[in-house]
């Protein structure tokens, strides 16, 4: 896998053949959600929700971000932090490489620092 530090890929293809892993990451995509929330969208327990945003998050495709209400209260949401998998397939070896939000954001960073000609 050419993500760095990063889990094999073994254990990337093992959670998102989970059905309830996938619907997590596809849910949280589309915005930061509640386990609550992510429970009723994905149709799932609580339980399930929590173990399978643990895996998500220890594999670095779930983010969470804590927040305040309007009334103190704290709370965690969950985002998709996944934005490419690919998978190839030379001289009989797999290998897979992430794409995250965070590395496309240092991409970017580093690439309009290139053009304006910062070091």
């Amino acid at each position: 896998m050419q993500h760095g530090g990063s889990p094999n890929s073994s254990e990337i293809f093992r959670i998102l053949a989970d059905e309830y892993a996938r619907k997590i990451l596809v849910a949280a995509d589309q915005g930061p959600m509640t386990a609550k929330a992510l429970s009723e969208e994905c149709d799932a327990s609580l339980t399930t929700v929590y173990r399978r945003v643990s895996t998500l998050q220890d594999l670095e495709l779930l983010e969470e971000r804590n927040t305040v209400d309007s009334n103190g209260a704290h709370r965690s949401e969950f985002e998709t932090a996944l934005e490419g998998l690919h998978v190839d397939l030379t001289d009989g070896e797999l290998s897979l490489t992430l794409e995250t939000r965070d590395e496309l954001a240092d991409n970017f960073t580093s690439l309009w620092d290139d053009l304006r000609g910062d070091d």
